[in-house]
């Protein structure tokens, strides 16, 4: 397992980049749903926490995008362009999840507003997150196509094979949390919030481990790579 070494430091590649961005978002999901943070720090603090963690999951989703849809082309063109190829599996996944991260913008944004009603929040800040929700499982889902085919592929040294199993549980993870998070209107409180931080965190988790599973191994003993 290759990733169990030391990750390279490496700017300069889109795909680090890429992965590095979803790694701090992933972070910032989790602190903001960790029960000592989300329960003892200021409320606006913890919203501007997952504000600031989804802007990294549509930077990141952006540079996904981009990346798959320059697939194939010369490395040496000095810009990278978006291209209209709907018909691939991993074109959908790309534009889905960045869909999805768009929603999430909209949905942590909305929940920094203490003055809703029960209806306005459950439009404006759940409604959000659950279809961001459902377009990061159906991402997942296609990425997990494009790897694996139709059928079950089990491939414990392959870093893309667990990349797309840990993005697929942290996909239904938020899915549990985003129907939890439905307020009622008799209590004004969440169906559950306990499984909304505990799906949130664990969630969050898998894909921070599943962007970090990517990122380039460093070199041993100072050998070039």
């Amino acid at each position: 397992m290759r990733w169990l070494g030391r990750a390279a430091w490496a700017p300069s590649d889109p795909g680090w980049r890429v992965n590095a961005l979803f790694i701090v978002g992933s972070v910032l999901f989790a602190i903001g749903a960790f029960p000592p943070y989300s329960h003892f720090v200021d409320g606006r603090a913890v919203g501007i926490t997952f504000v600031i963690g989804s802007l990294c999951f549509t930077a990141a989703g952006y540079g996904t995008a981009v990346k798959t849809f320059n697939e194939g082309r010369d490395n040496d063109l000095p810009t990278l362009r978006w291209t209209w190829s709907p018909r691939t599996t991993l074109w959908w996944a790309a534009v889905i999840q960045l869909l999805g991260t768009l929603l999430f913008n909209v949905s942590t944004i909305d929940a920094m507003v203490t003055t809703f009603t029960v209806e306005e929040t459950n439009r404006l800040v759940w409604a959000p997150d659950v279809f961001g929700c459902i377009a990061f499982l159906v991402a997942s889902h296609l990425f997990w196509l494009n790897t694996n085919g139709p059928g079950w592929r089990r491939d414990i040294d392959d870093a893309d094979w667990w990349s797309v199993l840990l993005n697929y549980v942290g996909s239904l993870c938020f899915m549990a949390s985003a129907i939890a998070a439905f307020t009622l209107r008799t209590t004004d409180e969440m169906l559950d919030v306990a499984i909304v931080n505990t799906a949130t965190f664990i969630g969050a988790l898998c894909f921070l481990v599943g962007s970090y599973v990517l990122l380039p191994s460093a070199p041993e003993h100072g050998t070039p790579r």
